[in-house]
């Protein structure tokens, strides 16, 4: 029986699915050390991971690993070129998240433009004694300009959501959409700079690659409006998180609200500091639902990348899909 790690804890249900193909090593604790993971994949065929760094040290130390399957749609966890050359198979989570992900990312965004997080924590700290004309005075959603970096699933599901509340969207992308989905989403393809200048509330949904790093950073920051929102649901490092402190406590933007930052689970301190920011840890994709669905995807990839199950050899997901059937390197 070929053997598996599971290197994060995960439905116990989808463990079982699992032990029906392979000897599962399942680790219900921490995150495990670069060390550890080297540790337990030294003996396996495939492993399901969360974000966890695979790169060419850990395939060298792993050399029956075959297939690495990840509970995400971003991998920039995966060391892709490592990867290919070991001829090990990378595969990922597309598809099942992106409505959940829509919600949260136009959630955030509300809260951000309406000052709800700034508001609640002055309340709770026992400081509201009337009502006032100018209290948390914030930026209306209806009727204003979307602004979406990245215009892929999640993007479009956003923009979707755009139409009713009778929003003008414009989007910037690393290529133009069909020009059907554009008519349907009623969208304007517009450069990175026009959007930022253009746009009141910036949302970004692009993956994280080396080009991007610092995507919006102090330059990007100074071009948007003083009540300009932006909202970042896609990974840590698009946003210089530095330079965004400083925007919010100069007021060259007027709110934001992060689901990922640099080097998480740590953050920029100095991010704490700022009132008109809503901080929430990674959790754009957390409903059951949603998580139980890249839970089984994550699977279905593992058990059909390493040879079983009714798609055998065909997973549905793969990153490296020219790799399937060629000799561990």
């Amino acid at each position: 029986m070929q053997k598996i790690l599971v290197a994060r804890p995960i439905f116990p249900d989808v463990i079982e699915r699992l032990k029906q193909y392979f000897d599962v090593d399942w680790n219900q604790g921490d995150v495990l050390s670069a060390e550890e993971l080297k540790r337990r994949l030294v003996d396996k065929d495939g492993a399901l991971t969360a974000g966890d760094p695979v790169g060419a040290e850990v395939l060298a130390a792993a050399p029956r690993l075959r297939v690495v399957s990840n509970m995400a749609v971003g991998y920039n966890n995966f060391d892709m070129a490592a990867f290919n050359a070991a001829n090990v198979l990378g595969t990922n989570t597309p598809d099942v998240l992106n409505e959940s992900t829509a919600d949260f990312g136009w959630a955030l965004m509300m809260a951000a433009a309406r000052r709800i997080a700034e508001s609640e924590h002055w309340l709770r700290a026992g400081k509201w004694q009337k009502w006032a004309y100018d209290g948390f005075l914030g930026g209306d959603i209806h009727g204003s300009t979307l602004g979406v970096i990245g215009m892929g699933r999640i993007g479009q599901a956003l923009a979707r959501r755009a139409k009713g509340f009778n929003m003008q969207v414009i989007y910037h992308n690393r290529s133009r959409v069909a020009n059907e989905i554009e008519a349907e989403l009623n969208a304007e393809y517009v450069t990175k700079q026009d959007l930022l200048r253009r746009a009141d509330h910036v949302v970004l949904v692009l993956p994280y690659t080396k080009e991007n790093h610092h995507t919006i950073g102090a330059a990007e920051l100074a071009l948007m409006k003083p009540s300009a929102t932006l909202t970042n649901i896609a990974r840590g490092g698009i946003v210089d998180d530095a330079a965004l402190v400083e925007a919010l406590r100069s007021g060259q933007i007027a709110a934001a609200g992060l689901d990922v930052f640099e080097g998480e689970p740590n953050l920029n301190p100095d991010l704490l500091s700022v009132p008109n920011i809503v901080l929430t840890p990674h959790i754009a994709s957390a409903t059951e639902a949603t998580r139980r669905a890249m839970a089984n995807l994550a699977a279905d990839n593992l058990i059909a990348g390493l040879g079983e199950g009714p798609r055998a050899g065909r997973p549905r997901n793969p990153i490296n899909a020219e790799v399937i059937g060629r000799a561990r390197a």
